[in-house]
């Protein structure tokens, strides 16, 4: 397991907007799939593979504009936690260049009674 998870994207038609550039909400969409799909795959082995995360909070600073064709790396990884908010950075890069920063804050919730579940301090470590 790892506790940074990356992919690339290649920018198409569909993320383009009016100003021929990837449009800011994209960005926003992203960030939420890549800690779902960072999650996706450890959550079974960590022992939760009902429970969810939510997202509390976004910050995003665009740094740079991405245009059709280009491909991006995007990388995430948890922060060390904040009592029962979890940070989390994802990170956009476009020819090695940081074009997109974002910091989320996250609760862990029970699936079940839908009510926020503390995790342990360390349970980073386990990644």
């Amino acid at each position: 397991m790892s506790l940074i998870f990356e992919k690339q994207i290649k920018i198409t038609e569909q993320h383009i907007d009016l100003n021929n550039h990837v449009n800011n909400v994209q960005y926003v969409k992203w960030i939420e799939e890549i800690a779902g799909e960072h999650w996706d795959s450890v959550k079974n082995k960590l022992g939760f593979p009902d429970d969810i995360w939510m997202l509390l909070d976004h910050h995003i600073q665009y740094k740079k504009q991405v245009y059709l064709g280009d491909v991006i790396k995007v990388k995430t990884y948890p922060k060390s936690p904040e009592g029962i908010r979890q940070p989390r950075k994802v990170e956009f890069y476009c020819n090695d260049i940081l074009i997109v920063d974002s910091l989320t804050l996250w609760v862990f919730i029970d699936k079940e009674t839908q009510k926020i579940k503390r995790l342990d301090e360390n349970w980073l470590s386990l990644l």
